[in-house]
């Protein structure tokens, strides 16, 4: 789970109309599709504890590299309990056979990963357990403020954070001292250094962008913006926010000149531009090194990490990827798969696990821990990397929400935004056919947008 939202977003353009559609029309509807599962008890993390003595059997889905290496541990703690685990596919092809389980009202497994942007989809389905019965409201100080708040709605608790993705600056340090650039503290600094760099060498760029939905609203996220906000089925959407406004005008100058590599990211051609220094900075999730160090390895000992620009140079940053872990309402033995998931994402030994495998923590212990704020590794030329990204977790701005149909959001964000990228239009034109579209869909699904 190096990046959790790498992979969702390669695959966003995909995602099937229909699965967005049922998705909301379950939660308009007040459907319970998919609640057969077993009453949530109040015993606590005592009953939670006791169900992990007793034993029995849950599913597991979950795409995680460090998924198999958990399981085996959880196992071995619990040797009562078995734990089927399941790839169902990477972000929209897991939701889509989750959403058909919904449907079906069979089939969900007990826990399933979850993105955070899509949590509020299947919140809103009613597909997932509320765990507050199970004592997990006590649970909250272990957790970033920002993750928690991201599995949390409405006074219910629908899933433990797992990893989080608090945005940085990461940079190219030859590149920066080559050409003498300054690392920038303002986005002016920051655009003046693309300025700089490109007109000294054409070939090369401060960075890639072609126009990403999850990148857009994570910037929208850091510059104040509060595009979305929901209250029940009651919607408004408003990407021409201050926030959103701000963040627009000041890409503009980025994208409309031609100062953004015309390159889309996770492609071959991405990484080895990040390796030869011709793509010399990204902003993104603390979870970036693992995908530099293992796709990008001419790049060794020349990357490092700052503090994200901000507007106004007063530390601010957003979230950018991440997700957790989820009980569904069809599990037939929730308290024991309650007690899988507390184990998985609030253990020393599982989080340890996670970490190794190249996750970056959404708990508060780890991120203040001697041994992780500590590291060194050689691709960043032995810089504590994760000082600057523990603090960047400080710093996310409060507030922000995503759509109850954000999976179906993203998936329309190409056709909209992203043509202002391709023909390098004014951002805010887009932005404004993004909310149009939005809007549309989400009243056509039952919802009352902007009314």
């Amino acid at each position: 789970m190096k990046h959790l939202s790498g992979a969702s977003r390669r695959a966003a353009a995909l995602v099937a109309l229909g699965t967005a559609a049922a998705l909301t029309l379950a939660g308009c509807s007040g459907s319970s599709a998919g609640s057969t599962g077993a009453a949530p008890s109040a015993g606590g993390l005592d009953s939670v504890k006791a169900a992990l003595e007793k034993g029995g059997e849950i599913t597991y889905w979950t795409w995680t590299p460090s998924a198999k290496a958990q399981v085996a541990a959880f196992e071995k703690a619990y040797p009562k309990v078995k734990v089927n685990l399941v790839n169902a596919g990477t972000g929209n092809d897991e939701y889509t056979k989750l959403q058909n389980a919904i449907k079906a009202g069979s089939g969900a497994p007990d826990v399933v990963q979850v993105e955070y942007y899509a949590f509020p989809q299947f919140e809103l389905s009613n597909a997932l357990a509320d765990l507050s019965p199970y004592g997990f409201s006590g649970l909250k100080s272990d957790y970033t403020p920002s993750t928690w708040g991201s599995v949390t709605s409405g006074g219910k608790i629908y899933g433990l954070p797992q990893d989080s993705g608090p945005m940085a600056l990461f940079y190219n340090k030859a590149v920066f001292d080559k050409y003498k650039l300054t690392v920038p503290t303002t986005w002016d600094e920051y655009i003046a250094d693309a300025e700089k760099l490109h007109a000294a060498d054409p070939k090369k760029y401060i960075t890639n962008d072609i126009g990403d939905a999850g990148f857009t609203t994570s910037m929208i996220w850091q510059a104040g913006g509060h595009p979305f906000t929901t209250d029940g089925t009651k919607i408004t959407v408003n990407l021409q926010d201050a926030g959103s406004k701000k963040w627009a005008d000041t890409w503009n100058k980025l994208t409309t000149k031609g100062l953004v590599a015309p390159t889309a990211s996770w492609s071959d051609e991405w990484f080895t531009g990040l390796g030869n220094g011709s793509i010399a900075t990204l902003v993104t999730g603390a979870w970036m090194p693992g995908n530099l160090e293992s796709g990008a390895p001419a790049g060794k000992g020349d990357w490092r990490v700052a503090p994200m620009p901000t507007y106004d140079g007063q530390p601010a940053s957003a979230e950018n990827g991440g997700g957790g872990q989820a009980v569904t309402k069809q599990s037939k033995n929730p308290e024991l798969a309650a007690g899988f998931l507390w184990w998985l994402n609030n253990s020393d030994e599982s989080i340890s696990t996670f970490l190794a495998s190249g996750g970056f923590p959404s708990t508060t212990k780890q991120l203040a821990s001697s041994e992780f704020l500590g590291a060194t590794p050689e691709y960043f030329g032995g810089q504590k990397i994760n000082e600057v990204l523990a603090k960047a977790a400080t710093n996310v701005v409060t507030g922000w929400q995503y759509l109850p149909f954000q999976v179906y959001g993203n998936s329309i964000y190409g056709d909209t935004v992203g043509q202002s990228y391709a023909n390098k239009t004014d951002l805010n034109a887009g932005l404004q056919k993004w909310q149009d579209a939005l809007v549309q869909y989400g009243n056509a699904q039952g919802f009352s947008v902007n009314k």
